[in-house]
């Protein structure tokens, strides 16, 4: 695999008033050419505010190295810090919306912002997920649109795909709870408006890579979204939730793989 150089250190970006409203843009060296594609990344660490995008900076930088992109890590508020039901949605739609024309301009003529693909790991793997339903969203719900947004789709990494599931599962010490303010029976519509499981196809193409031996969400909630949405699963034998964020992690190759097939729309 080709190797790019990254510039030496990331762009920071700010996409509201917030001071969670940052984000870290990274972008490959001159020589990787004009218009490059750019990816949205959400970090995890189900939604809740001890775990920051800090901890994926390494990712972050190797796929921008790697892929050939620009990468933007993405801040938001989370539970615990003034985020949860709805702020952290509304937060993700804000980000979508604003940064591709905020990089646009910090970098003028190095990404070609129409070409952008949403991602994310775990909890952030769900806002990757939501923020391409955005258009399905039942009317009234925070960060609907009326059109499907204009994304190339999205690579979702080990996603807390199945809210309900997650829940019933008590995935991340009942962290879906904690973020939507109880469990489905408690409060549906918030379900109904955050559960990519219950929103049908994200716009664009849908790749997911989930390890076969993940220990915090299970891979039978990839198999059985993809399956419904009709999106690509790559199930990595002996891989667990972390090996995919891992640039030395023997998944490394299939993540970098999964950014070029949503930005090409066609298996490479």
């Amino acid at each position: 695999m080709r190797v790019r150089r990254v510039q030496a250190s990331p762009v920071p970006l700010a996409y509201g008033g917030h001071p969670d409203h940052a984000a870290d843009l990274f972008l490959p060296a001159e020589g990787a050419g004009p218009g490059v594609p750019l990816v949205l990344f959400f970090h995890g660490g189900f939604w809740r505010a001890e775990h920051d995008r800090q901890h994926v900076a390494g990712f972050a930088r190797a796929l921008a190295a790697q892929s050939g992109c620009a990468v933007v890590s993405v801040e938001y508020r989370r539970v615990g810090g003034g985020g949860g039901w709805p702020v952290t949605l509304t937060d993700a739609a804000q980000a979508v919306d604003r940064l591709p024309r905020l990089v646009a301009q910090a970098a003028p003529g190095r990404v070609d912002p129409a070409r952008v693909v949403y991602a994310g790991h775990s909890a952030g793997g769900h806002l990757a997920l939501w923020a391409a339903l955005r258009h399905r969203l039942p009317d009234g719900a925070p960060g609907r649109t009326e059109t499907p947004p204009a994304v190339l789709g999205v690579l979702a990494l080990a996603p807390t795909a199945d809210l309900a599931w997650a829940d019933e599962l008590g995935s991340g010490r009942g962290a879906v709870a904690a973020f939507l303010g109880g469990a489905r029976e408690k409060v549906p519509d918030r379900y109904a408006a955050a559960d990519p499981s219950a929103l049908g196809v994200p716009a664009g193409r849908t790749v997911v890579v989930h390890g076969a031996l993940d220990e915090a969400l299970p891979v039978a909630m990839a198999r059985r979204y993809t399956a419904r949405v009709g999106a690509t699963l790559h199930e990595l034998p002996g891989a667990g939730h972390f090996d995919v964020i891992d640039p030395g992690a023997a998944a490394w190759p299939v993540v970098t793989e999964g950014v070029r097939t949503v930005v090409a729309g066609v298996e490479v």
